[in-house]
């Protein structure tokens, strides 16, 4: 179950329960837990997101980091605005095998123009796997 802001754009809403997050994000299995400008947690199974050699892909790490970045920054943006990566890095300090992992986004800096998270990944354990950085810039709807 999703905890949404009070303030949350109903657009934003509304779009993220009709699309369950979107297509990529349900490909994953991804599910978001918390959703603010701030802070936002999902969790994604290792399952059905390895690479060929039975680790978790390096890439599903950076899916499920921007996923949360994105839609946090797109809560920063408000009404009538929306959010598009221009920039996003990850560095990998330790593989998973099995189980859920879980993705914890904060802001660095929320600007009128741009939003930067840091999305940090665990284990069941806790243990770090991904530390991911991303920048949003921040535009009007035409």
């Amino acid at each position: 179950m999703t905890i949404f802001p009070a303030d949350l754009d109903p657009e934003l809403v509304t779009r993220l329960v009709e699309t369950q997050g979107g297509q990529l994000a349900q490909k994953m299995g991804i599910e978001l837990l918390e959703l603010g400008a701030e802070r936002s947690v999902a969790t994604m199974p290792v399952e059905g997101n390895r690479q060929v050699i039975g680790l978790l892909h390096g890439g599903a790490h950076v899916v499920l980091a921007e996923s949360l970045g994105s839609l946090s920054s797109a809560v920063h943006a408000g009404p009538g605005r929306f959010a598009v990566g221009i920039e996003i890095n990850a560095t990998h300090s330790k593989s998973a095998t099995e189980g859920l992992v879980t993705a914890t986004c904060e802001a660095l800096s929320l600007g009128r123009t741009l939003a930067t998270h840091q999305i940090t990944i665990r284990d069941a354990e806790g243990a770090r796997l991904s530390t991911v950085r991303m920048t949003n810039i921040l535009r009007d709807q035409r």
